[in-house]
């Protein structure tokens, strides 16, 4: 690990006023949570139909069955815990620091780890909703129901996620744009910044500091003023709060 750009991420962390991090699947892998385009992330898996054509709004509704058998299969995961990445971002907002978490991943691990302000842009498997009169349900229902989950009601029970083919959700953008734009200090983290419209949020920073701690490479990595490839748990882990 680079020291002095551990250094100057420290630096820039203490300084900061307002901090938001903007992380995406990278930062759940060190929970056992894989990603999507790496080498053994989802796409990359051998399936009857193309992951990415199973998790569009067309494909839940036309086969909504086999939606959800690799939705169970792919998208719960419930032995995973925070890992050291979304445990120091909440130390770091309980001794003080302003920080906002604007996540792409649906794992709801940082609010079990303890973040307050977490906009989830694209949802979370926590949640799920009759899709006729709008009744919760919890992550246990849809896990282990079989088939198609359905409500006392008679409707499907959907994730709260955003599928392909979906908008995402209008307050959660405005939230996170908000923070983003009044932000003095950008983290971008475990996220090759390929996926949009939410990787285009970073262009709503208009402060000074933009870093970025990813594995591999972003065709973006000029564009950001502090660059890590580094797992993002081991950097953060080397914060002091």
């Amino acid at each position: 690990m680079d020291t002095e750009k551990i250094r100057r991420l420290q630096n820039m962390i203490d300084t900061a006023g307002n901090i938001v991090f903007f992380g995406g699947a990278g930062v759940s892998t060190e929970s056992g949570i894989p990603d999507f385009r790496s080498a053994d992330g989802i796409y990359m898996m051998d399936y009857k139909y193309p992951p990415e054509e199973i998790i569009s709004h067309s494909f839940f509704l036309s086969h909504p069955k086999e939606f959800f058998e690799f939705y169970r299969q792919y998208f719960y995961y419930p032995d995973a815990v925070p890992n050291a990445a979304h445990k120091k971002l909440a130390e770091l907002e309980t001794k003080g620091k302003n920080i906002t978490v604007v996540t792409q991943n649906i794992d709801g691990l940082h609010t079990d780890a303890g973040s307050k302000k977490v906009y989830e842009l694209h949802g979370s498997v926590l949640r799920n909703y009759c899709m006729k009169c709008g009744k919760f349900y919890d992550v246990e229902y849809v896990a282990k129901s079989t088939g198609i989950p359905k409500c006392s009601c008679g409707g499907t029970v959907k994730p709260d996620v955003v599928l392909y083919e979906e908008p995402l959700d209008g307050p959660t953008i405005e939230g996170a744009v908000d923070a983003i734009s009044k932000a003095d200090l950008l983290i971008v983290a475990g996220t090759s910044l390929r996926v949009y419209p939410a990787a285009g949020f970073i262009r709503y920073f208009k402060g000074s500091n933009l870093a970025i701690i990813n594995k591999e490479r972003t065709d973006m990595d000029g564009d950001f003023s502090l660059v890590i490839h580094d797992k993002v748990g081991e950097v953060l882990s080397a914060i002091k709060a």
